[in-house]
Parts: C-alpha cells; sequence; structure tokens
C-alpha cells in the first residue's frame, strides 16, 4: 500500500503552535516511512517551504525548511510534468476542484497511492483507486 502527503499534513510536522496534531503527524509519517509506504510529490515539496517559511506561527528559518525539504525528499517522489499537469486540469474541471488539489490527487494516482492523507478535501471522498483521509479529524 502507498500513502500520499498532502502538504497541510506535512506541515503541521514542524507547526510548535499545535504539539497534538505535530505529535500525530510524525507519528502517521514515521509509520509509514518505516513500512515503505509514502509518497509525495515535487509540487508538495515546494508547497511545504513555502509554508514553513511563511504561514506557520513561528516560521522556520530559510536553512531549516532547506533541510526539511531534502530529508523529505529523500522519500519517492512524483514528478509534476506536463501530461499530469493536463491530466489535473481535466480531474478539476470535472469535479470542480481547485486546480492545485486536482494535482494533488492526479500525482497521488500516478504513484500508486491508494490513500491520500490531507485536510483539504472531503474525507472518505474517492477518486478511482484513491481515498481521501484526513487523519487528524
Amino acid at each position: 500500500m502507498k500513502v500520499f502527503f498532502d502538504t497541510n499534513i506535512l506541515v503541521y510536522l514542524f507547526d510548535a503552535g499545535t504539539p497534538a496534531r505535530q505529535r500525530q503527524a510524525r507519528s502517521l509519517l514515521d509509520k509509514h516511512t518505516r513500512a515503505g509506504e509514502t509518497l509525495l510529490s515535487t509540487q508538495v515539496l515546494q508547497e511545504f517551504y513555502v509554508a514553513v517559511t511563511r504561514k506557520l506561527s513561528a516560521v522556520l528559518e530559510p536553512d531549516v525548511a532547506y533541510e526539511a525539504v531534502k530529508e523529505l525528499a529523500v522519500m519517492p517522489t512524483v514528478r509534476v510534468d506536463t501530461p499530469l499537469i493536463l491530466s489535473a486540469i481535466q480531474l478539476s474541471r470535472q469535479h470542480q476542484l481547485s486546480f492545485w488539489d486536482a494535482l494533488i490527487i492526479r500525482s497521488a494516482l500516478e504513484g500508486g497511492a491508494s490513500v491520500l492523507y490531507s485536510e483539504d478535501l472531503q474525507h472518505g471522498q474517492v477518486f478511482e483507486t484513491l481515498t481521501v483521509e484526513n487523519p487528524l479529524r
């Protein structure tokens, strides 16, 4: 089984303002990383860097954020390319999703994930063979 982590779940790893969610996110990531089930995308890595350096109550220094991205980048990562972008546009139009959410979904499907951990999409929603789960609800 492969599980895809949306950016919002990973940001909690560094959000000291929400210690319970920070612990939950760390536990979830550790569990799936040990099992070799974790999947990310280049989009997630980019969004993560921006979020932790700009959107947290206590933002990370750029050097610390860079090191965090380097650590995350060792995990299997789906590279966003032109065919994936075009497929996301179609999914976005078909389901009235934001383009960015559709790109996350398409990346998860491309990587063979069966679960997408995210707070941004409806828990239990299914896209082809992918089920959205909000593990922090």
